[in-house]
């Protein structure tokens, strides 16, 4: 009975969580939109039945969901053609300077157009080093990604090189600890990021391959 439970566990596990965060996802970005599109389609009178277990407030939600989402997509790919025209794209970045002149709203927008560029960027180093570190005490050491060196203010204050690493937690990777480690304490692991983020996710039931040696 243990063993059928483990199993099942196994299979299970793995799906409930990209269940849930699939549903995180979806509510996140419909949710700003999803009054204006509920409404709409209530005066359409087109969702006023039931259907199976779902009553019509339901369906008005969840048609509502999937209509944003299939815009949401459509206007991303047309934003993405059109920042490709050179006119259009010497208007974007006259609007992005005249956003980044206004005050607080140029600290977010700043501050998430940074975090995009470097996620997606492949020219940058961060989150490609795996790490295990002392944390929450010293003996014990958890898998962490190396973001990039800590603000030099902060290596500073400690008169210390300092590295900022993002402490992923499990069995959900999008939330963490971004930790702030001297550099002779990070000890660099032969894992691919992707290959950490499964053991993570996983509670360290997967483990990573071993890496055969190279022969000399």
């Amino acid at each position: 009975m243990k063993k059928y439970f483990l199993t099942g566990l196994v299979i299970l596990l793995p799906l409930a969580v990209t269940i849930a965060v699939l549903l995180f996802l979806i509510n996140f970005l419909t949710q700003p939109f999803i009054g204006v599109v509920s409404a709409v389609l209530s005066k359409m009178n087109l969702l006023n039945r039931n259907f199976l277990f779902l009553s019509p407030e339901h369906l008005v939600r969840y048609t509502s969901q999937v209509v944003i989402l299939i815009l949401l997509f459509i206007i991303t790919v047309l934003l993405g053609a059109i920042t490709r025209w050179f006119v259009i794209n010497s208007l974007f970045r006259l609007g992005d300077k005249i956003i980044h002149r206004i005050p607080i709203v140029n600290t977010v927008y700043k501050t998430t157009q940074d975090i995009i560029k470097t996620l997606f960027s492949k020219e940058k180093n961060s989150f490609k080093q795996v790490v295990m570190v002392p944390f929450p005490r010293e003996g014990v050491y958890v898998i962490g990604l190396v973001s990039r060196d800590a603000p030099e203010m902060c290596s500073h204050s400690v008169n210390n090189d300092l590295v900022s690493v993002l402490i992923p937690t499990t069995p959900n990777p999008t939330t963490g600890f971004l930790l702030m480690y001297p550099r002779e304490q990070l000890l660099c692991v032969d894992m691919r990021p992707e290959d950490a983020i499964k053991y993570i996710v996983s509670c360290g039931v997967i483990v990573p391959p071993v890496k055969p040696s190279t022969p000399l």
